[in-house]
């Protein structure tokens, strides 16, 4: 079994905001599905099909700073190697608006719901699909907590479902 973590925040207040990307995009994979939630995890989930292989999708409801709790209990539960079954897919600032980097056994960046994870699961290594959700000019973007709380802009929203779908490619691809 494959796990692919999507980070982002409960509640209408963080709905359609660029910190609940990871969330957007695990939207895209489920489809149809029908989403479950696991109180004992603190998540909710659904399981889905990828080229074969049985993948849990799951959304952290701890809130960004606090999701290696839920995730590590996942992990544990299902016994999974990091390394090899865990994909980790989350906004990133520091990347600009439309473009995303995949890596593997890289620090948390500064990212608190990344580093959270990792202090969780005591390694780095597992994959991450890091998206742009940053300006061109840092400069514009202001104070970062705020920044990423901010819902899309139009330009960003007409844009986005190109980039859902190349990143729900991608992730076609690494499993």
């Amino acid at each position: 079994m494959k796990l692919i973590i999507g980070l982002g925040n409960p509640g209408k207040r963080y709905q359609n905001t660029r910190h609940n990307i990871g969330w957007m995009i695990l939207d895209l994979l489920a489809e149809k599905n029908k989403w479950h939630t696991s109180k004992n995890n603190n998540a909710d989930y659904t399981h889905v099909e990828i080229n074969g292989q049985d993948t849990e999708l799951v959304k952290p409801l701890t809130f960004m700073n606090k999701s290696g709790s839920s995730v590590g209990k996942i992990v544990k539960k299902h016994n999974l190697n990091p390394a090899e079954d865990l994909i980790v897919v989350h906004d990133d600032l520091d990347i600009k608006f439309g473009e995303y980097k995949v890596q593997k056994d890289r620090s948390a960046a500064g990212h608190n719901g990344v580093k959270s994870i990792i202090e969780h699961l005591g390694t780095q290594d597992f994959t991450r699909i890091r998206i742009g959700v940053g300006k061109e000019n840092k400069d514009r973007q202001g104070d970062a907590a705020t920044f990423v709380l901010k819902r899309f802009s139009l330009f960003e929203r007409i844009k986005l479902k190109e980039i859902k779908e190349k990143i729900a490619e991608e992730i076609n691809q690494l499993i």
